[in-house]
């Protein structure tokens, strides 16, 4: 009987000395790709979440010398505060109607431009279209803002002249609040839709050709090929990204918005970003800047568990 139990002993701890052989066999056979994303973990263990641990300065009375052991505990008194504060509504629904403007007519283009894109039949037509649509991604914010200054200038930008000849009146878009909504969407298209491209464009390159053919044949045009063949391809790929997407919904971009912020457009201009920056670094007020953030971050991973869960009820895959 001793005997029996030794090799039970003995079959059921093999499983794990085979696991960790077989990882450590992976290793020494792979270890090059192996370094290779070493720096991108690297780059979420210290930037990610190391940094989580600063969210502890939300609860505290933060004071620099004493740092985070000796600073004195506060609890919920800065998210007591932020909630109770007066300009909390008006920065949560300026915040709200850029994050929404963002998902409603940036979120298609990147789609639409990856469809038109992938018509083109000439491949160094299309090599040279995918090259120019990404081009406005590697322009700074800086560069963009200087842009659209001088393009909309109230004395002499190009396009002010042409609105104000349009309308028969003169008016100011960079000083106009019903402007700045339009005016901030349309720099991120402009920017960032080519890059948008790639993800959609890689999708569309591993759908089988043998799929239009055969659609071809049964008459289909091209129209309902995109409709029948490409959007069911994108679907998953859609759904995805639309799900990352809410990761950052209230991320609206701070040095974009900072840059085309003033006087006249700060009443819907004024966001989370803009407020974290002007309360904890140019007031002082860490902590309280601090809550602000982890608001946004609680609220953006709220988001990403409702869109995922709501995927999954569609019958969709979602990220997790």
């Amino acid at each position: 009987m001793k005997k029996k139990s030794n090799e039970n002993v003995s079959i059921t701890a093999s499983p794990k000395k085979n696991g960790i052989r077989h990882i450590a066999a992976n290793f020494r056979r792979d270890w090059i790709l192996y370094l290779m994303i070493l720096p991108g973990v690297l780059y979420f263990i210290i930037f990610k979440y190391g940094s989580m641990f600063g969210l502890i300065t939300a609860f505290q009375d933060y004071n620099v010398m004493k740092g985070w052991f000796g600073s004195e505990f506060v609890g919920l008194k800065h998210f007591t505060r932020l909630f109770g504060d007066s300009s909390f509504s008006l920065i949560f629904v300026n915040t709200l109607r850029l994050a929404v403007a963002n998902i409603v007519f940036y979120f298609p283009f990147p789609i639409m431009m990856a469809l038109l894109i992938n018509e083109i039949k000439f491949s160094k037509f299309k090599s040279v279209v995918q090259s120019v649509i990404y081009i406005p991604h590697f322009v700074s914010w800086v560069v963009v803002a200087s842009i659209c200054t001088t393009l909309f200038s109230s004395e002499s930008g190009a396009l002010t002249e042409m609105i104000n000849s349009l309308l028969g009146k003169q008016i100011s878009v960079l000083s106009s609040t019903s402007a700045f909504v339009p005016l901030i969407t349309g720099q991120v298209i402009w920017k960032e839709f080519g890059w948008g491209t790639i993800i959609f464009l890689s999708a569309l390159a591993a759908v089988d050709m043998q799929l239009y053919e055969a659609a071809k044949i049964d008459g289909a045009n091209r129209w309902q090929q995109t409709w029948h063949i490409t959007l069911p391809a994108l679907k998953s790929v859609i759904v995805i990204q639309l799900i990352l997407r809410m990761g950052s919904f209230l991320n609206t971009g701070f040095e974009q918005i900072f840059l085309m912020l003033n006087s006249s457009n700060r009443s819907v201009g004024e966001v989370f970003d803009t407020y974290v920056y002007n309360t904890a670094i140019t007031s002082g007020r860490i902590s309280y800047g601090t809550a602000v953030g982890m608001f946004k971050s609680v609220v953006s991973l709220v988001m990403v568990v409702l869109v995922n869960y709501l995927a999954k009820k569609a019958g969709e895959e979602g990220v997790y």
